[in-house]
């Protein structure tokens, strides 16, 4: 996807997609589609909105490779890939909504700033295999593979985008036409060129190509057209970077190389071996390409028949739909022209030379030559001339893969490398096949297992989050962490993590520790006034003056209804440090008095309570016959304020003999117990006792 100038209308930003997408401006805009930064309005955030031309809404095919395109990207869930939220028709068009990144495509950084430090290239495209890794073994090929795909956020994270062209590998492909080509030109792979089925190797080699942009500021092929810049990626080989640009040092070359071989089998088998040995070169450690290229080559220079190349119909930065049978046209002229030029058509036999027979003496010394070759090294073969035809298979574990590549290179031995996670130094050899002092002749295929040391974690995302989060991340990753904290700006969210060393993504053994970066509270702010709000409203509130809401806490109120905010702790106005957790007050409803009932009849006390709004709890106690039937204590005290339906606890009298008043078991609420006590000593009514209750 082509980045373009941010523009914007008054219709656009008038437009609504699915009654929830409301467009803000366009940000870029690619071959079928553009892209808009949009907001969701219902969960209130920023999303871009790809959006398919209309002209092309018509076209059965275009649409379904664009619906395809949200249903690959939506299943695939990985850092550096941009996540798909939804799509959709609206407007007689068709659109996918996906994560909004805030940063600049990796093609604008190379026009700016290429060529890059090889460290910092490295490590942009080894996100990029990982995210490629990930999409391939969830079998999804990215297809356009290419800077303009590749967005780098403000904080360094690489996130690759646009799966536009992509399908699932071994579905249903009806859709993808037979001989059409499909990507960019310049990134194109030369099979991809060719119109010949693609696989996870394509996007290795489209990857290797921006690899190559990225060190030496210019893609390996260019040409007027996509059609010369198909041909090239199909039958020329690529200047080394090392000529263009010295400061690339050998063993990324040999990475880059490796990547970009024009046959498949020649590259990396995986976007995951490739990474690996990006990881190698980050690490200091021997790449393994160095090793490939001293066994026999690295295939970049290695040519494959020009079944066809590409017509051009859009800028060869563009992604390219290419009719095959035209495209293998175009090419059979070009090579009939060459031919021409070289003067192989006139059909006629050339002169033969006058002293021919110089010629038939060479000839005959050369297949002289030749048979006398077979003859002795196939006699060495048998054991015979004093050479045995087999050996004993060196011992090559323990050492450095290179070291052993050279060891058998020397004794005409081949070699096939296997990477695994163990506690081995990356590089050495750790297994081999055969054994050694097997019997083995030259020639022969060696299988080498290789470490590629301890397994490592990558470490995870939590920029933006709260710093207890990132703890609990760190945590559950097998990594130790370490809180730094940072003077916050004005306005920022205390707690917030601001950064990580080493960044997200990066791979670190378990047990490392990252450095956490958040903003430590320091700055001051007031607690808002929130008496007569909603909790919603009210948290809202604390929230942007930077500060953090406690449990709430339920308390009567004659003020407030109950269910509204009353007031907080600390109250409103009063100045705290941001970050400073709030305890919001809801009202309970108004608040109700506790009667005072002490030397009541217990009938007459167990009213006043229930008319209160309160509950009373009965509780009998022994004492003097003068007393029985009379409150001698309660609790809460009389004139206590409560919140309504709370209960009140009163002490009755019951003397020995007596029976408990029908009237202390008719409410359900009350609870009754017995207690002695010591017995009083004078009893002291407000009412004449000549009748107590239960007598």
């Amino acid at each position: 996807m082509t980045s373009t100038p941010p523009s914007s209308s008054a219709d656009d930003r008038a437009r609504i997609y699915n009654g929830r997408y409301e467009l803000i401006r366009q940000i870029a805009r690619g071959g079928t589609a553009q892209v808009y930064l949009a907001r969701d309005l219902l969960l209130d955030r920023p999303v871009a909105l790809k959006v398919l031309f209309p002209e092309l809404s018509s076209d059965f095919s275009f649409v379904e490779r664009f619906r395809r395109e949200a249903q690959a990207a939506a299943n695939l869930s990985h850092p550096n890939i941009v996540p798909v939220f939804d799509w959709g028709e609206s407007e007689r068009t068709y659109f996918i909504v996906m994560e909004y990144v805030d940063g600049e495509p990796l093609s604008a950084i190379i026009r700016s700033q290429a060529p890059l430090p090889p460290a910092r290239a490295a490590g942009i495209a080894a996100d990029i295999s990982k995210a490629l890794s990930y999409a391939h073994r969830h079998g999804v090929v990215h297809r356009d593979v290419k800077p303009g795909n590749v967005l780098i956020t403000r904080d360094g994270q690489v996130k690759v985008t646009d799966f536009g062209i992509a399908r699932a590998v071994g579905s249903d492909d009806s859709v993808t036409q037979t001989g059409l080509v499909m990507g960019t030109a310049t990134y194109f792979s030369p099979e991809q060129a060719q119109g010949l089925g693609v696989d996870g190797r394509s996007d290795v080699y489209a990857l290797g190509v921006v690899l190559y942009e990225m060190v030496t500021g210019r893609p390996p092929f260019s040409a007027d057209t996509p059609v010369a810049i198909a041909y090239k990626h199909v039958s020329e080989a690529a200047v080394p970077p090392r000529e263009l640009e010295p400061r690339v040092p050998e063993p990324l070359e040999a990475v880059i190389l490796r990547a970009i071989a024009k046959q498949p089998s020649d590259r990396y088998p995986t976007a995951e071996d490739l990474h690996a040995d990006l990881q190698r070169y980050t690490q200091g450690v021997p790449v393994l390409a160095m090793a490939a290229a001293t066994a026999g080559g690295l295939g970049a220079t290695q040519m494959l028949a020009p079944m066809g190349a590409t017509q051009a119909i859009a800028p060869a930065s563009a992604t390219t739909v290419l009719p095959m049978r035209q495209a293998t046209e175009a090419v059979a002229t070009d090579v009939q022209h060459r031919t021409e030029l070289v003067g192989g058509t006139s059909g006629e036999k050339p002169e033969m030379p006058k002293r021919r027979w110089v010629g038939w003496t060479l000839v005959g010394l050369l297949l002289a030559a030749a048979l006398a070759f077979l003859v002795y090294f196939g006699g060495r073969s048998l054991g015979y001339f004093g050479a045995p035809g087999y050996f004993s298979m060196p011992d090559v574990e323990g050492i450095n893969v290179f070291t052993a590549a050279h060891v058998l290179q020397a004794d005409g031995l081949k070699w096939h490398t296997t990477a695994v996670y163990n506690s081995e130094p990356p590089g050495s050899v750790v297994k081999q096949s055969p054994a050694v002092r097997t019997m083995v002749q030259r020639g022969e295929k060696v299988y080498l297992t290789v470490s590629r040391g301890p397994k490592k974690v990558a470490v995870p995302g939590v920029v933006n989050e709260s710093y207890t989060s990132a703890e609990a991340a760190m945590k559950s990753a097998g990594l130790k962490y370490q809180l730094i904290p940072v003077t916050p700006p004005p306005g920022a969210v205390v707690g917030t993590v601001t950064r990580t060393d080493p960044p997200a993504s990066t791979m670190v053994l378990p047990g490392d520790t990252v450095k956490i970066y958040y903003f430590h509270g320091t700055a001051q702010t007031s607690v808002p006034k929130v008496a007569g709000d909603t909790l919603a409203e009210a948290d809202a509130a604390i929230t942007a003056s930077h500060l953090t809401l406690n449990p709430v806490q339920s308390v009567p109120s004659a003020k407030y209804p109950k269910g509204v905010v009353s007031g907080t702790q600390p109250p409103e106005g009063s100045t705290v440090r941001e970050g400073t957790g709030i305890t919001v007050l809801i009202s309970a409803g108004p608040p109700a008095t506790v009667p005072d009932v002490t030397n009541e009849p217990a009938a007459a006390a167990e009213s006043a309570i229930t008319k209160a709004g309160l509950v009373y709890h009965v509780v009998y106690v022994s004492g003097l016959p003068s007393d029985n039937g009379y409150v001698t204590s309660q609790s809460p005290a009389g004139g206590t304020q409560l919140t309504q339906g709370s209960t009140v606890t009163i002490s009755v009298v019951k003397s020995a003999g007596t029976t408990t008043s029908s009237t202390t078991t008719t409410t359900t609420s009350v609870k009754t117990t017995t207690t002695t006590l010591p017995p009083h000593s004078k009893s002291r009514h407000k009412h004449s006792p000549s009748a107590p209750p239960g007598n």
